[in-house]
C-alpha cells in the first residue's frame, strides 16, 4: 500500500523566510571562527578573499540551492533525486553533512547557554582562571551534556511546530535579537581606550600571511558560515511559494550573514585590544578571552557577558535549527513521516552523536578514529571535506544537467521578475565555479594532516554514490 503524500508547508511571508534563512546562515561560525580566521590570515586581506568567494561563488550558489529546492518542491534528496537518480547521492551527501554537524553543534550551542547562568554565578570573580573553569567545563562528563540536552529540546520543540509556525516564527524574534545585541557590545568596544589596535588586527591587511591553506580557510569559512552545501537552502527554498523573489532574497541573505561576521570581529577585538590581550583560535577565544574581556568592565560586565552569550546562544539555534529540519525533510519527502514523528526520531540519533562528542572532551579523550576524537572527525569531515564537495556536486548538477531555460524560468518566476545578471550567474555555475572550487579543495586538502580521515571521508562519498538509489 502506498504511503500517503504529506501536504507541502509554505513560509508564512517573505520577511519570516528572510529571517529563517539569514538564521540558518549566521550562527557560531559568524561569532568566533570568522573573527579568529581573518586576524591570523591576515587581516583584511582574507576578509577580501572571502568577500570574494562569498559574492562570486557561494552567493551564485544559495541562488541555485534555492532554485532547485523550490522547483521540485522538495528537500536536498528529493530536489536532486526528482530530475535524475543518479544524483540521488548529492542529496544524501548534504543530509549526512547536517547530520554529522548536528553532532557537535548541539554540545558547543549547550556551551553557550551554560554560561548565560555562568556569567551570573561568579565566571568573571577570576579571570586568571577562566581558562581552567572552561577547560573543566567541558571535560566534565555530565554538565555539558546536560546543557546540550536543554539546546537539543529548544531544536526540537522548534521543528516539531513546523515551517510557519515554529522556524519562521522563532527566527522572526531571534534574528533582530542577535543583531542588536552584537551592535551594542560593538559600540562599548570601539569606545575603550586602544580598540584602533584591534580594529588594525582585523582589518590591516598582511599579504605575507596568505597562503593555499588561506583560500580553502576562507572558502570553507564561507560554504560553512552560508550553509551551503549541506542541504539547508535547497530545503528551506522548498518551502518557497512561487512568487518568492529568489535572487532579491539570496542578495539580503548574503549581505545579513556578512554583516553578522563583521559585527562580531567588531564585538571583540576592540575591546581585546584594548585590555591588552591576546587572540586566541575558536572556543577558546569565545569562553576564555571574552569573559576576560568583560570581567575588565567592572560590574556592568556581568550583564555583557550574559547579553553576549545569548546572542551566542540565539545564533547557535537558529543555524541548528535549520540542520535539524534538513534531516527531518529527508523523512517526510522520502520516507512520508509525520513531521512530529521525524523529528523525535532524527534527534534521538543526534543525541547519540552528541555524546561522542562531548564525552571525547573529556572520559574518552583517549579514544580515537583516524587519529581525532569525535568532535574533531565530525567537525574536520563535514567543514574541509562534505561541505565543499556538496558545493561543488551542486554547480556541477545545476550548470550542466538542469535545462538553462528551466533556470531562466525559475529565477524570473515565469518572466514576472527581472533578473539582469542572469548570463553571468548561469556561466559562474556552469564553468567557473567548478573548476574555482576543485583548485581550491585541491590545494587545501592536500595539506589537511589528517590524511586517513580524508581518504575515508572521499570514501564515504564513493559508496553514497554506488548505494543512494536505494534512499
Amino acid at each position: 500500500m502506498e504511503k500517503p503524500t504529506l501536504q507541502r508547508e509554505n513560509w508564512g511571508s517573505r520577511l519570516g523566510f528572510i529571517m529563517a534563512a539569514a538564521g540558518s546562515a549566521i550562527g557560531l561560525g559568524n561569532i568566533w571562527r570568522f573573527p579568529y580566521l581573518a586576524g591570523s590570515n591576515g587581516g583584511s586581506a582574507f576578509i577580501i578573499i572571502y568577500l570574494g568567494f562569498v559574492f562570486f561563488i557561494c552567493l551564485s550558489i544559495m541562488l541555485a540551492e534555492l532554485a532547485i529546492g523550490r522547483r521540485s518542491g522538495l528537500a536536498a534528496v528529493g530536489a536532486y533525486k526528482s530530475s535524475s537518480d543518479n544524483w540521488t547521492f548529492a542529496g544524501v551527501l548534504g543530509v549526512l553533512s547536517a547530520f554529522f554537524i548536528m553532532g557537535f553543534y548541539p554540545v558547543v550551542g549547550g556551551w553557550a547557554l551554560a554560561y548565560v547562568f555562568k556569567s551570573f554565578t561568579g565566571l568573571l570573580a577570576a579571570p586568571a582562571a577562566l581558562g581552567d573553569v572552561f577547560g573543566g567545563f567541558i571535560t566534565n562528563p555530565v554538565q555539558p551534556l546536560m546543557w546540550m540536552a536543554v539546546f537539543l529540546i529548544a531544536n526540537v520543540v522548534i521543528v516539531a511546530k513546523g515551517v510557519s509556525g515554529g522556524i519562521e516564527k522563532a527566527c522572526k524574534i531571534l534574528m533582530p535579537a542577535l543583531f542588536g545585541i552584537l551592535v551594542i557590545i560593538a559600540i562599548k568596544g570601539l569606545t575603550l581606550p586602544g580598540s584602533s589596535a584591534g580594529l588594525a588586527f582585523l582589518f590591516k591587511p598582511d599579504w605575507s600571511l596568505v597562503t593555499g591553506q588561506t583560500f580553502l580557510a576562507a572558502l570553507g569559512q564561507a560554504f560553512f558560515s552560508l550553509s551551503l552545501g549541506m542541504g539547508c537552502m535547497i530545503t528551506y527554498g522548498s518551502y518557497l511559494k512561487k512568487n518568492e523573489n529568489l535572487p532579491g532574497s539570496a542578495f539580503i541573505i548574503t549581505a545579513m550573514d556578512t554583516s553578522a561576521a563583521i559585527l562580531a570581529g567588531l564585538a571583540m577585538f576592540p575591546a581585546l585590544f584594548a585590555f591588552g590581550m591576546e587572540p586566541a583560535a575558536g572556543p577558546g577565544l569565545v569562553f576564555v578571552v571574552v569573559p576576560a574581556i568583560f570581567a575588565e568592565f567592572g560590574g556592568a560586565g556581568v550583564i555583557f557577558s550574559a547579553i553576549f552569550f545569548v546572542a551566542l546562544v540565539f545564533a547557535a539555534l537558529t543555524s541548528s535549527v535549520s540542520l535539524l529540519e534538513v534531516v527531518v525533510a529527508y523523512l517526510m519527502d522520502q520516507k512520508k513521516m509525520e513531521r512530529k514523528k521525524s523529528v523525535y526520531i532524527s534527534s534521538a540519533v543526534m543525541v547519540v552523536l552528541c555524546v561522542l562528542a562531548s564525552l571525547s572532551l573529556g572520559v574518552m579523550s583517549g579514544v580515537t578514529l583516524l587519529g581525532v576524537g569525535a568532535f574533531d572527525f565530525f567537525d574536520i569531515l563535514t567543514d574541509k571535506i562534505f561541505l565543499t564537495i556538496g558545493g561543488l556536486l551542486l554547480a556541477v548538477f545545476v550548470g550542466w544537467f538542469v535545462k538553462k531555460e528551466d533556470l531562466r524560468d525559475e529565477l524570473t518566476n515565469g518572466g514576472a521578475v527581472q533578473f539582469g545578471l542572469f548570463e553571468l550567474w548561469y556561466n559562474l555555475i556552469k564553468y567557473v565555479i567548478p573548476v574555482a572550487i576543485g583548485i581550491i579543495a585541491f590545494m587545501g586538502i592536500k595539506s589537511i594532516t589528517q590524511t586517513g580521515l580524508m581518504i575515508f571521508g572521499l570514501l564515504i562519498i564513493v559508496v553514497m554514490a554506488i548505494f543512494s538509489k536505494k534512499l
